[in-house]
């Protein structure tokens, strides 16, 4: 079994030492400046972290598809951002303000491409299994997107339905993640299965929190500006809560709020006020971490079914240290 030192100096080294193509540089500087201002490798980390278990050494068979997950991920933040008109991304410039929109759709259509041909470099015995494992993934990340999307126009959205929606756009690549570092280890498959859902789970706690975090974090911390969901009349898990916890009058209230512009600072101020008191008349900020807990919980049940004793221990820190410690 591979120690997690090692995979936090394998992670670094990956991408330090990532390479794009040179020429032209309008189009693979944004490339490179997404890789650069970092992030926390969570899937990446995740590949390695399954594949450690199984195998005692990190070789191009698994490093080269455990960067493409990276690599994919960034893809999907540059058009995020533009559709989001996000600003900022890791307290610095999005790519679209940065350079331009037509050049952040441009870098991220060869970003996609990039991860394929990464993909491509998995173990031949398990390329097949694991393109097919990617390709459904990325389809279906599109798909949560397209959902997001649609909710923005829809006065109420049940918490099933973002559910769904979050299960796409957010955990599949996550539990991807974890059953691809399996797969390409050669683990039985169901212990692949299991990993899968302990990465769906995690991935869906995760999403949570960061709604969570966008209207009660710390701006320093989180990276974003606070209360953007609110300005850009998202639906986050924090607003179908109270959508669904709301008496007939407050409902009404949360929906005008929600669908009223923003357009100057005070308007801003107003609108994300508002909602934060609505979601604190409603406690929905003690339901969401309620529910941080139960689908950490969920997650951790599914890594028992894989792993024992010490694998047990890797998975379970993975999850503290990417939700933070939930007993």
């Amino acid at each position: 079994m591979i120690q997690e030192a090692e995979i936090d100096k394998a992670i670094k080294v990956l991408f330090d030492e990532i390479q794009f193509t040179d020429e032209p540089r309008g189009l693979y500087d944004p490339l490179r400046y997404m890789i650069e201002i970092g992030g926390k490798r969570i899937r990446p980390r995740l590949c390695l972290t399954t594949y450690s278990l199984y195998k005692d050494f990190l070789g191009s068979e698994v490093l080269n598809p455990a960067a493409a997950l990276e690599v994919f991920h960034s893809f999907t933040l540059i058009h995020d951002d533009i559709m989001d008109r996000s600003p900022l991304r890791r307290k610095v410039p999005t790519v679209w303000t940065k350079w331009s929109e037509d050049t952040a759709i441009l870098s991220g259509d060869v970003m996609c491409i990039d991860s394929y041909a990464r993909i491509a470099k998995a173990p031949k015995d398990v390329l097949m299994p694991t393109l097919e494992l990617f390709s459904k993934t990325a389809a279906q990340v599109c798909e949560g997107q397209q959902y997001d999307m649609e909710f923005e126009s829809k006065e109420v959205v049940s918490m099933n339905d973002y559910m769904n929606m979050i299960g796409l756009k957010t955990s599949v690549l996550i539990a991807c993640a974890a059953k691809m570092g399996a797969l390409i280890a050669d683990a039985p498959k169901e212990d692949c299965d299991a990993l899968y859902e302990y990465g769906y789970y995690l991935g869906l706690a995760f999403q949570v929190q960061d709604d969570y975090l966008d209207a009660f974090g710390d701006e320093a911390v989180f990276g974003k500006p606070i209360g953007g969901d609110i300005l850009n009349s998202k639906k986050s898990w924090l607003t179908v809560r109270a959508i669904e916890k709301a008496d007939d009058k407050l409902r009404l209230k949360i929906i005008d709020t929600m669908a009223s512009k923003a357009a100057t600072a005070s308007e801003k101020s107003a609108k994300i006020s508002t909602m934060m008191e609505i979601y604190s008349r409603l406690q929905v900020a003690q339901d969401a971490k309620a529910e941080i807990v139960s689908l950490t919980d969920k997650a951790l049940s599914y890594a028992h079914q894989a792993c024992k004793d010490s694998a047990y221990g890797t998975m379970e820190r993975f999850a503290e240290n990417l939700i933070g410690r939930q007993s």
